[in-house]
C-alpha cells in the first residue's frame, strides 16, 4: 500500500492533544482562496522554484530528461509545459533553488518515522495526525495508516474538511480517535464562492459523525472579511451546540502561502478575489 505525502512534521503541538507527528497527505478537492499549503492541492508531485537562489551552474539543464530547462542569457528558464515533475533537476540543485514537492511512500515507511517518537506520545498523551491537503482523498492509504497506528496503540487524529462520500468516512471512522473537522462557512453560496464547492456534504458528514458519538474538534479559520462575520460565527456556534461539540479552535489567518504560489508559478487568488 502506497500513497503520496508532501511532508512529515515532528513535535507538532497544534494538531491535536499532546506532542504529535503530523503526516501531510497530498491532494484536496477544495480550492480555498486563503489556502496556505497550495502544494497540497494536486494529488501529484510538483516542482517548486526559488529563482533567487539559483547560481546558474547549469546542473539542472543537463539533468532534465525532458529537455524542459535551458540557459538563456545567463538565466535558467523552465518550460513547465514540458516538465514531468520527475525531480531530477531538484536532485542536483546544490543551491536548493528547485524542490520536488510530494513523494510516494509505503505505509511501512511512514510508520518507521512515526514510531521513532512513541516515547513522546506516551509521555504527553499525543499521537499521529493525518492532515493534508485532504487525507480522505487517499482513503485506502489513510485507512492502512490508521490501522497500523491502532495496532501499535498510537492515538490518531484526522484533520479533514469533510468533503468526501459518506461511504469513505464510514469506512475509516472506527479507526479514528479524534476528528479535527475544518468548518469554514455555513452559507452554501459563500462556501461555493470561496472554496469552489458546496458545503452540503461537509455538513452532512459532520452531523453523521456527531450523531454516532465520535470525538470532534471544530477548526474554524478566521479569514478577515470572509469567515469572521458575526452571522457565520453565530451559526457555527449554534451548530456545535446542537451537535454537542464542545471544542472549537480558531485558526488565525496568515499569508505565508502567497510565496508558495509564486514558487509553483500560480496566482494567489486571495489577493485578487476579495
Amino acid at each position: 500500500m502506497t500513497g503520496v505525502i508532501f511532508d512529515i512534521k515532528k513535535f507538532s503541538i497544534h494538531d491535536g492533544p499532546g506532542i504529535r507527528t503530523t503526516v501531510f497527505l497530498k491532494g484536496c478537492p477544495l480550492r480555498c482562496l486563503w489556502c496556505h499549503n497550495p502544494e497540497s492541492q494536486s494529488p501529484r508531485p510538483e516542482l517548486m522554484l526559488r529563482p533567487q537562489r539559483c547560481i546558474g551552474c547549469g546542473a539542472c539543464v543537463n539533468a532534465c530528461p525532458e529537455g524542459a530547462i535551458a540557459l538563456q542569457d545567463g538565466r535558467v528558464v523552465t518550460d513547465m509545459e514540458r516538465c514531468a515533475r520527475c525531480g531530477a533537476c531538484a536532485a542536483v540543485c546544490f543551491a536548493e533553488a528547485r524542490e520536488r514537492v510530494g513523494r510516494e511512500v509505503t505505509v511501512a515507511e511512514v510508520m518507521a518515522e512515526v514510531e521513532q517518537d512513541v516515547p513522546f506520545y506516551d509521555e504527553s498523551g499525543g499521537g499521529v495526525t493525518f492532515s493534508g491537503g485532504e487525507p480522505l482523498a487517499q482513503p485506502d492509504f489513510l485507512r492502512a495508516l490508521l490501522i497500523a497506528c491502532r495496532e501499535r496503540e498510537i492515538h490518531t487524529a484526522v484533520d479533514t474538511c469533510g468533503f468526501a462520500p459518506w461511504e469513505v468516512v464510514d469506512s475509516l471512522r472506527k479507526h479514528v480517535d479524534l476528528f479535527l473537522y475544518d468548518l469554514k462557512l455555513i452559507d452554501e453560496a459563500h462556501h461555493r464562492r470561496f472554496t469552489g464547492a458546496s458545503n452540503a456534504l461537509i455538513l452532512a458528514n459532520l452531523r453523521a459523525l456527531a450523531e454516532r458519538g465520535h470525538a470532534i474538534t471544530l477548526r474554524v479559520p478566521v479569514i478577515p472579511g470572509i469567515t469572521d462575520d458575526e452571522e457565520n460565527l453565530r451559526q457555527i456556534g449554534a451548530l456545535a451546540a446542537e451537535l454537542g461539540i464542545q471544542q472549537i479552535d480558531r485558526l488565525p489567518y496568515h499569508a505565508i502561502g502567497a510565496e508558495k504560489y509564486k514558487r509553483l508559478g500560480r496566482r494567489y487568488e486571495m489577493e485578487v478575489n476579495r
